[in-house]
């Protein structure tokens, strides 16, 4: 029992106060509980905790309670009421002869902090899972319902300025198909006068009743789902950044339930960081579109010469800044030669762009200048690197194919520390490989000797020459890249070139390799 010099200080306590005997009765109760609990003292007195509050001898706070009484421990935690929706910080404390005082706080207005810094750290972190913010939106409901809302929308602007959904989610999972299906409808049937438009328009946060939006829709099924979703108030909160409108959540709350300041707040907060992630994801793009652009301006079409058909290709990485320094090149000599080129300038960005748009200029005037054979055309773009200062690696090889008399013809190749060529033959089998690795790479001794390889062709002979990007893993050695190319090369030997080199790079790399691929590929008439 509770010492009468005690009980003054327990019933002057803010804290609620509790006790239980060794036999779960309950010895006391203080005023601040009473407040807490709704309950009267004399309702609970002499009663077993189970009885007087039933559900909680299976719940977490009877199972502390219990620990407590086995170990004789103190224990503090937070346990939700879901009859008063309240939270509750909890201290159980042992006491002589068995008893276990209880002092508990409403938590409510912390733990509803906490809730909703955790609703804006997962936002953030959804959002920093890729530079394009629309790839992850779809997944941003799920975060901020049910804290912050009931169920959400997420809209966004294309770049051609037209709305679509890219995300929903609803607290209650029977109502998640219908939310769903609204989602797919509801943009397609609202006029131009419809709240969610005008928010967008105006840039401000608009509060919305469910007659609001019922009545901005037509007849059918968006608007008898509609009234099936919206039983309280809404908000469209914009989304803004650097001052454009780029989308605009919806939240919904049921009848009954209000928003309060705080969670407005929050809701705003997230909608300004996914605003600006949006804009950062805007530049982005349109970054990446301008320099995979350049990039492929350095990248000519190459010359069909008479008698042989060439393919290139060119794929960014997937998760650098779309621009690079792997090039290809294909022109004629001036003896009439078939030049093929292949290169890469260490580096993932504009500067490794720079010094290959450099590089593949360099080495172009110098083969058609000296109409030299493939070594000496890297041993001369060597020396010029080393004569400017060039201050860049790269690796390259350079193939000149030579027509005979008749049929077929004779290719001639040199490397600088690049991946050898693969040869198909006009049967479907593949040459041997040849040997590797090449000479030493550009950009460290102007003087190292340059070897040439000389391979006969027959009619109807395909040549490919590719950057490391197309054949090289992080978790796995580059002999098994180049196995796997041979591979799918030989599987595809009797598709026409074009094809096969859209088969190649599509089943090797899916359109998303580590690195930059570049291939340049020749078949001979």
């Amino acid at each position: 029992m509770v010492a009468e010099a005690g009980t003054s200080v327990l019933e002057g306590m803010p804290m609620g106060f509790l006790q239980v005997a060794a036999d779960w009765r309950i010895t006391y109760v203080n005023a601040a509980a009473e407040r807490a609990f709704g309950r009267r003292r004399a309702d609970l007195l002499g009663r077993s905790a189970w009885q007087a509050f039933p559900g909680n001898e299976d719940s977490l706070l009877g199972r502390a309670y219990r620990r407590v009484a086995a170990t004789h421990r103190p224990e503090l935690f937070e346990s939700y009421s879901v009859a008063r929706g309240v939270w509750f910080e909890v201290r159980l404390v042992p006491a002589e002869g068995g008893r276990i005082n209880a002092f508990f706080s409403d938590s409510t207005a912390r733990h509803r902090i906490q809730e909703r810094l955790a609703v804006l750290a997962r936002v953030s972190a959804e959002l920093a899972d890729t530079p394009d913010a629309v790839q992850s939106l779809s997944r941003i409901p799920r975060a901020l319902v049910p804290v912050l809302a009931d169920w959400a929308v997420v809209t966004v602007l294309d770049d051609d300025g037209r709305p679509r959904d890219v995300g929903c989610w609803h607290s209650e999972p029977e109502m998640r198909p219908v939310l769903a299906r609204y989602s797919e409808l509801r943009l397609g049937a609202l006029p131009a006068t419809a709240p969610l438009v005008r928010s967008m328009h105006t840039q401000e946060t608009t509060p919305v009743t469910a007659a609001d939006v019922h009545g901005s829709l037509p007849p059918g099924e968006a608007r008898d789902l509609q009234r099936r979703l919206a039983t309280g108030t809404g908000l469209y909160l914009p989304l803004l950044g650097r001052g454009r409108t780029l989308g605009v959540i919806t939240l919904w709350w049921r009848h009954g339930r209000t928003p309060d300041a705080e969670d407005l707040a929050a809701a705003r907060e997230a909608a300004e960081r996914i605003g600006l992630a949006l804009d950062n994801g805007r530049l982005y793009r349109l970054q990446a579109a301008l320099a995979e652009e350049l990039q492929r301006s350095l990248l000519t079409q190459p010359v069909q010469p008479e008698g042989a058909e060439v393919a290139v290709r060119y794929t960014p990485a997937a998760e650098a800044a779309r621009v690079g320094g792997d090039w290809y090149d294909a022109f004629r000599s001036p003896s009439g030669a078939m030049t093929l080129v292949i290169g890469d300038v260490v580096g993932h960005d504009t500067a490794a762009a720079a010094a290959m748009g450099q590089l593949r200029g360099l080495l172009r005037g110098i083969a058609t200048y000296s109409d030299a054979g493939p070594g000496e055309v890297l041993r001369g773009l060597d020396a010029a690197m080393a004569q400017l200062s060039f201050p860049t690696l790269a690796t390259a090889a350079v193939a000149q194919l030579t027509r005979e008399e008749g049929c077929g013809a004779t290719m001639v190749w040199s490397s600088a520390g690049h991946l050898p060529p693969l040869v198909l033959h006009p049967d479907g089998s593949l040459a041997d490989p040849s040997p590797w690795p090449g000479d030493l790479l550009l950009g460290v001794d102007s003087l190292a000797a340059r070897t040439e390889h000389r391979v006969a062709l027959p009619a109807g002979s395909t040549v490919l020459l590719f950057t490391d990007g197309l054949v090289e893993r992080r978790d796995e050695d580059l002999d098994t890249g180049l196995a796997r190319l041979r591979s799918t090369v030989a599987e595809l030997a009797d598709r026409p070139l074009q094809e096969l080199c859209d088969e190649v790079v599509d089943r090797i790399v899916h359109g998303r390799p580590d690195d930059d691929v570049a291939l340049v590929a020749v078949r001979l008439a």
